[in-house]
């Protein structure tokens, strides 16, 4: 098992979403690095440590929302995942969509996973548990180089 703690990022614009990811993790006693970005430009920007991203640490996974505003989740998935230096990261899917077609473009563009975001907290923090169990516990992660 993987004991070393994994720094992730997530991209999402709802302030609410932020604060209720956050306090998910904190109730799961995830004891990961949590970072957020508002939008698909703030995303790449980080990956590419561009702008106020310089120093910036490189994920070890990024949990990513499909409707965001500027850039959404689609064409920033698409721009990872054709980018040489970028698309070793793992992608995971979190959004409020369950439309077929948004979860088809997403694995094939090249998502690790798709989840749709739970609607209460308790099922939130539920997510957070598994997925840490998962992430840290099953998976083998890429080495971060970046």
């Amino acid at each position: 098992m993987n004991v070393a703690p994994i720094s992730i990022l997530m991209a999402e614009d709802d302030e609410q979403d932020q604060l209720l990811v956050k306090k998910a993790f904190e109730k799961a006693r995830a004891i990961n690095g949590l970072t957020f970005v508002n939008d698909g430009e703030e995303l790449l920007q980080y990956l590419r440590h561009e702008g106020p991203f310089a120093d910036a640490p490189f994920p070890d996974i990024l949990l990513l929302d499909l409707n965001m505003p500027r850039m959404d989740g689609r064409e920033a998935l698409q721009e990872i995942k054709k980018d040489p230096a970028l698309n070793h990261l793992p992608v995971v899917i979190l959004t409020t969509s369950d439309v077929d077609e948004d979860i088809l473009r997403s694995y094939r563009l090249g998502a690790s996973s798709y989840i749709q975001k739970p609607v209460t907290f308790e099922k939130m923090v539920e997510m957070i548990e598994t997925l840490g169990r998962y992430w840290l516990g099953i998976v083998k992660l890429p080495p971060n180089d970046s």
